[in-house]
């Protein structure tokens, strides 16, 4: 966890989009932080070995389908009694220029994104709101502020995520609720295709991605108790591209 460490004992953490990428290495930080740590990903095969590896337990889901999401909730609270930390992290994409993007393109983006986004929060709100606390993170994109040549359904789906959780944020806050987002440059797979010559051009002042860990370590922040007062807060964590 490199040097920011917080304590999550007690916590039970939902992080989706978990078997890969930013997803496996924030699920790797909260158990290393004591959270009892459940792990969301549609691939099982891949969810299951990433699971193992970390010492978390997985839950193959589909956060596009309501009635998985209901299921997940339900597992983690029989298996707590509490949900404590939500992290919307599932993502697909779709990529074709406008006049290529189909309806199909569109639909399963912004189901993915900003659907299952809301879909997980509304069925954590219940129990944040019993328990006078809740934390949820939610991972958009620099694309969602600014778009890009080729995701017009990514786009739109970053910025509804965006709208989303300062809305959210402005709902929950009564009840003890926090709702942020981060908004990453980062290393996965969707950028290991980029020519080394060409990474200048994707990236800010410092010019890399930023490593999983790296992004584990601000969600980690907005999900702590130490970041109570800070709510609706869309985190930049692109190494000044968003300049």
């Amino acid at each position: 966890m490199g040097n920011i460490i917080f304590d999550f004992s007690g916590r039970s953490v939902v992080v989706t989009g978990a078997a890969r990428g930013i997803g496996r290495a924030l699920a790797r930080h909260f158990t290393e932080a004591k959270a009892t740590v459940f792990m969301v990903d549609f691939d099982k095969d891949e969810l299951d070995q990433a699971a193992r590896e970390v010492g978390a337990i997985g839950i193959p889901a589909d956060v596009s389908n309501t009635e998985d999401v209901e299921r997940v909730v339900s597992t983690v609270i029989d298996e707590t009694g509490r949900v404590d930390v939500l992290v919307n992290n599932a993502g697909i994409l779709r990529d074709r220029v406008l006049w290529k993007l189909t309806d199909d393109d569109w639909n399963q983006v912004l189901e993915v994104h900003a659907g299952g986004t809301f879909r997980f929060t509304r069925a954590c709100v219940p129990h944040f709101r019993k328990q006078e606390f809740g934390r949820v993170v939610n991972v958009t994109s620099y694309t969602g502020l600014r778009g890009n040549r080729g995701q017009a359904n990514y786009a739109a789906a970053k910025a509804g995520i965006i709208g989303f959780t300062k809305t959210a944020a402005k709902e929950l806050a009564a009840f003890g609720v926090t709702v942020n987002a981060v908004s990453p440059n980062a290393a996965t797979r969707m950028t290991a295709s980029i020519p080394q010559e060409k990474i200048a051009e994707v990236t800010g002042p410092i010019p890399r991605f930023a490593d999983p860990s790296e992004m584990a370590d601000a969600i980690c922040f907005l999900a702590s108790e130490e970041a109570g007062y800070i709510t609706g807060a869309v985190l930049p964590v692109d190494g000044g591209l968003s300049i």
